[in-house]
């Protein structure tokens, strides 16, 4: 097991965005709802700067974005853009210190990864990073140095916490397979290496001493086995879009220490089932694979299946106290 696989995170947490843009009443929301594991809210709904590329690209060091027609593009020097998606970090980062007074236990805090940034920033000729390996290189370089300072404040604001560090990597497996589109649309930039993902996933990984990371991605096919060997001590994923292939990689991720942030709540406004029902599918997942159903409550964390930015503000409330009471269903009656 690697040092950084650690059993033992709380049973419900969130993914990262919630609805609206007001920080206060976002932070006060997600420290109500998650008494044993809050997350720093992301508010994208305020604009760019408060999306997750800009909010990421935000803690870059020595790099820095602008918004263009076509996306976020690196420049040479921080601009309006910049100071903006400082600016609403900082408004988040004030409205958790608030709520967080005294707190004591796990908090997460979430970033962009390395490949999905690659894969989303642009270079000055207009094609994403990914098309050059020294620019992914220099970037994934410049978000560990950006992640450590972000961390390092966090930790200044919460100092009762035990920071848990969520890499979102929702085009990895794009990446992987050389499925990620060139500017002109028209063909798609080589697959990256899995040696290299996994390589610069591991430094990455390695950088943040301090804690647990987490990498999370709500597309179909995750590499459980490549971030599982990366050093990841959990990976988060939406339950609904496993299939029987994920059942020998998810089984040896388990058996090997990784703990599952199992996305099993709609993320978007619907009914809701009733708790148990929402982890009915872990269970099953759980007996097709034989493990034992005591260690449920042990390596899995429920969340909500993707970030809440698209919810309403009262679902999004909602769904949080319904992980927590999913969470417990699973704890209470494992089998």
């Amino acid at each position: 097991m690697s040092e950084n696989s650690v059993i033992g995170f709380p049973a419900a947490t969130g993914v990262g965005s919630m609805p609206g843009g007001d920080a206060r009443e976002a932070a006060k929301t997600v420290t109500g709802s998650l008494e044993d594991f809050p997350f720093l809210p992301e508010l994208p709904a305020r604009g760019p700067g408060a999306d997750m590329i800009g909010r990421t690209a935000g803690l870059l060091v020595e790099l820095y974005a602008r918004v263009e027609p076509s996306g976020w593009r690196l420049g040479d020097r921080p601009g309006r853009d910049t100071r903006r998606a400082r600016s609403w970090l900082g408004e988040d980062l004030d409205a958790l210190e608030e709520f967080t007074q005294g707190y004591e236990g796990d908090l997460k805090v979430q970033a962009v990864g390395p490949w999905t940034l690659a894969a989303a920033l642009e270079l000055r000729n207009g094609e994403v990073a990914l098309s050059d390996p020294g620019a992914c290189r220099d970037l994934a370089a410049s978000l560990a140095e950006g992640l450590r300072l972000h961390l390092d404040e966090v930790r200044r604001r919460v100092p009762g916490a035990r920071l848990v560090l969520q890499l979102d990597e929702p085009s990895l497996t794009a990446v992987l397979r050389g499925q990620v589109r060139s500017a002109s649309g028209y063909r798609t930039h080589r697959a990256v290496d899995r040696q290299v993902v996994e390589a610069t996933l591991r430094d990455l990984v390695g950088v943040y001493a301090g804690g647990p990371v987490v990498v999370h991605s709500c597309a179909p096919d995750v590499p459980f086995t490549l971030l599982r060997r990366a050093g990841a001590a959990a990976v988060s994923f939406d339950a609904a879009l496993l299939t029987e292939r994920d059942d020998e990689a998810i089984g040896e991720a388990v058996e090997g220490g990784t703990r599952l942030f199992a996305g099993v709540v709609p993320g978007t406004d619907g009914p809701l089932s009733d708790p148990a029902g929402s982890v009915m599918g872990v269970r099953t997942l759980w007996r097709r694979l034989g493990l034992r159903p005591g260690l449920l409550a042990e390596a899995v964390t429920v969340t909500p299946a993707c970030g809440l930015a698209g919810a309403s503000p009262g679902y999004a409330r909602q769904v949080l106290a319904h992980c927590v009471r999913a969470a417990r269903s699973l704890a209470d009656n494992p089998e």
